[in-house]
């Protein structure tokens, strides 16, 4: 009993502190008032009212009775102890100061990470990873994961869609603790069933915020877990969307349509207001999904460069996150959006997921017929006529045509471009200088338009039902510029876009996917595993372009819940495997070759390279392999401990966050047990280790194989692993010696451990650093 009187304990030493002050808290009329969270870290006692009645009891003890009601925002009272109220910066630098406060936290903003793919990552076989005998879609496996629950931080969900039919589902999980949250336009008997278990809204913080009356018609948005932009409804019904059959947009990307654990229940924890996240009501959703009995939280969203450290109070993800881990929720996040560039990776805590984006095997060609007949091909969204034989132009005269002259420099005032189809360069990275030239030509009476671009972030942004818009490499739009230069009369037919889905369509890993290496914490790699993201076709709410609601959407957003919907279903398989090891299986059973062909994985960018672990991690998401993954590196909360001691963050923050201490034999971050190596800064050689649990035969065998970087040399030791029944653990030592002189950039390599039935592929990652010192 003595740990439930804790909080009215606290509750004394703030009244005598309060009593003696010097400074004075009261809000003065004129001061600013901002909503804050006061996060206390671990819960003292399982008694939530209590919980509940002390944090009350401690923001009244600070501002008043009155006050205080006015203030406080919400309690967290689930997965840790914390609220959020109203208060002056000066109130949350006393609240600070208070006797077990770890934080006090600003309310801080987040951005959403903005048929086929599902089929794409199942039906796909790579000989070099997994052996013909292994059943190549991972529901060759009889089993029944709608027991499992994918929670979904977004931007609500549109629960009329095919996508959240719940025929052939049986019972809500008894387990389940959660609701649906009745609002505006949304109804819980009637929206919610057995597949859609779940929906509430968290608004508190966004208002807060937000500083006035918010009309939620006339910004497009729901009082209600209802969807008003579509994202929280794509991404939800990626993870987990029943089966729909002939979905397409206009006839392109015809076929089925499917979450990645379409048997999955899905909870919807809305958060996205107008686009915008609040951190308030981010922590909020993570407390009540944890008591809600979620199995997976999926989060299309993050925190923008810098990264902040895990202990900090700006990124409210890490501290959500890693209470869901702690209670056994497997946490998988988008790794951003500000790719090619390197170290822009975000959502990098250890105890995370974190997802790139990769193109699927689909293209969209668009054939291009020059008057001279010869038939080049670009890639379109158009779906409409043939445009039949007409006229083509680059500019208006011969001069214009030997000028540097691009996309760019299209104006109004060009109407030359008045029927015809009009040909462009541009050397922009967005796609908005695309986007502007084709509306101007358009506007102006323009047939179509044929533009250069050297890396496609999404297809989708240029669809039109009335107007061509054409996308060509720089050597093809070089081909038709010398055909109307050596042409008097130089014309072009364009036809509508196809889709061709097959072994043709190389695999690429985004170009808008963020990079590693990780800013933070370079010795953990992130991203961890990469999956389809590009132009992917899933639910969203009714519209015109798409009046059934199935649309096209790009970006990191989507490609996370691919990789939520696999943990479920692995969850699904393993009900008492740890995040650690979902994910381990996961990242070690990841393609790092073209799934059909074998051929290395591409990285699009400005200058198109072969993909290595920056890029995706482990790979592209493999279902198949995943499932019988062989060897786990698994972890638990004080591996996550004794990894936030080795980064040399406070131990009383540690300490109050974890609600475990920092352990004098903890190791060195490079023994972090992550099924991944990255030596940032060698110097000779270095040895690390690692630990790997058997779930798979009890009596296996296992060789190392070893890809050592350039210019290294690794040793493993024992370089065989031997299981039986009472040997399910091993511990491994990997020796990494560097024979450059100089300091280097990364050199990447891979230790495989094979049985002859299994492959556990893990990625080194190694940059040397010259002992030469420059001070």
């Amino acid at each position: 009993m003595r740990e439930i009187f804790l909080p009215l304990a606290f509750l004394l030493v703030f009244t005598l502190l309060l009593q003696t002050a010097d400074i004075n808290v009261a809000a003065s009329e004129d001061a600013e008032t901002k909503a804050y969270i006061v996060y206390m870290g671990e819960r003292k006692n399982n008694d939530v009212e209590q919980i509940k009645k002390s944090h009350h009891e401690m923001l009244s003890s600070v501002l008043g009775s009155e006050a205080a009601l006015d203030s406080m925002i919400y309690t967290y009272k689930y997965g840790f102890s914390a609220f959020a109220a109203k208060m002056t910066e000066s109130q949350a630098k006393y609240f600070e100061g208070l006797p077990g406060v770890v934080k006090v936290f600003q309310n801080r903003f987040y951005e959403l990470h903005t048929t086929r793919s599902n089929n794409f990552l199942d039906d796909t076989s790579s000989t070099s990873q997994m052996p013909p005998s292994m059943p190549d879609d991972i529901s060759d496996v009889k089993l029944t994961d709608d027991g499992v629950i994918i929670g979904v931080l977004d931007s609500g969900i549109w629960p009329e869609s095919e996508s959240f039919n719940d025929g052939g589902l049986g019972p809500i999980p008894a387990r389940w603790k959660g609701f649906c949250q009745a609002g505006q336009a949304f109804n819980p008997a009637r929206h919610c069933n057995r597949k859609l278990i779940g929906a509430r809204y968290f608004i508190r913080g966004f208002l807060a915020a937000y500083g006035r009356p918010f009309n939620a018609t006339a910004n497009k948005e729901y009082l209600s877990p209802r969807d008003g932009i579509g994202h929280g409804t794509h991404v939800t019904s990626t993870a987990g969307g029943t089966q729909v059959n002939n979905v397409s947009l206009s006839g392109l990307a015809f076929g089925t349509a499917r979450g990645s654990s379409p048997r999955a229940r899905l909870a919807m924890y809305k958060v996205a207001w107008m686009g915008q996240i609040s951190s308030v009501d981010v922590l909020k959703a993570f407390d009540e999904a944890i008591n809600d009995g979620v199995d997976i939280l999926s989060l299309s969203l993050g925190f923008g460069l810098p990264l902040y450290p895990e202990t900090d109070k700006r990124d409210i993800i890490y501290y959500g996150s890693f209470h869901a881990v702690r209670h056994g929720i497997t946490v998988v996040c988008s790794a951003g959006n500000k790719g090619s560039l390197s170290e822009t990776v975000s959502n990098v805590a250890p105890w995370v997921i974190t997802v790139g984006a990769s193109t699927l095997d689909r293209l969209f060609p668009s054939p291009i017929i020059l008057g001279n007949n010869q038939i080049l091909t670009g890639q379109s969204m158009y779906v409409g006529r043939d445009t039949g034989v007409v006229n083509l132009a680059f500019f208006r005269d011969s001069a214009d045509a030997e000028g540097p002259r691009y996309c760019e420099d299209i104006t109004a005032r060009d109407t030359w471009v008045s029927g015809r189809v009009v040909l462009c360069f541009t050397l922009a990275v967005e796609d908005d200088v695309i986007i502007k030239a084709s509306t101007i030509v358009r506007t102006a009476g323009g047939l179509g338009l044929i533009a250069t671009k050297k890396t496609v972030k999404s297809l989708f942004l240029y669809y039109n039902r009335n107007f061509p818009v054409v996308l060509v490499t720089f050597d093809v739009g070089t081909t038709i510029l010398n055909y109307i230069r050596f042409s008097t009369n130089p014309k072009v037919r364009l036809r509508p876009a196809r889709t061709y889905i097959g072994n043709e369509a190389s695999t690429y890993v985004a170009s808008f996917s963020s990079r590693g290496p990780n800013s933070l914490s370079p010795a953990i790699l992130k991203p961890d595993v990469a999956a389809p993201g590009v132009d992917i076709i899933a639910a969203v709410p009714p519209n015109t372009k798409s009046p059934r609601g199935y649309l096209f959407k790009s970006g990191t957003s989507m490609a996370c819940p691919h990789v939520s919907g696999l943990a479920a279903r692995l969850k699904a398989l393993y009900p008492n495997w740890s995040p650690a090891a979902i994910k381990s299986a996961i990242t070690t059973s990841a393609w790092s070759s073209d799934p059909y062909s074998g051929e290395p994985l591409y990285a699009q960018g400005q200058i198109t390279k072969t993909a290595d672990p920056f890029d995706y991690g482990g790979g592209l998401a493999n279902p198949s392999g995943a499932k019988i993954p062989g060897l786990v590196y698994d972890m638990g909360t004080q591996d996550y401990v004794n990894y936030l001691c080795a980064m040399g963050y406070p131990q009383k923050s540690i300490n109050q966050l974890t609600g475990k201490p920092c352990l004098k034999s903890a190791n060195s971050i490079l023994d972090f047990n992550l099924p991944s190596i990255t030596i940032p800064t060698l110097r000779d050689s270095v040895t690390v280790t690692r630990t790997v649990t058997n779930v798979g035969n009890p009596n296996s065998k296992y060789k190392a194989f070893i890809i050592p970087p350039p210019g290294t040399a690794v040793e493993v030791n024992p370089k065989t692993l031997v299981f039986n029944p009472n040997v399910k653990k091993m511990r491994f030592k990997v020796t990494v010696t560097t024979f450059h002189n100089i300091t280097t950039e990364y050199y990447f390599g891979w230790l495989t451990w094979a049985d002859g039935t299994h492959i556990v592929k893990i990625p080194i990652s190694v940059r040397t650093v010259s002992h030469t010192s420059l001070w």
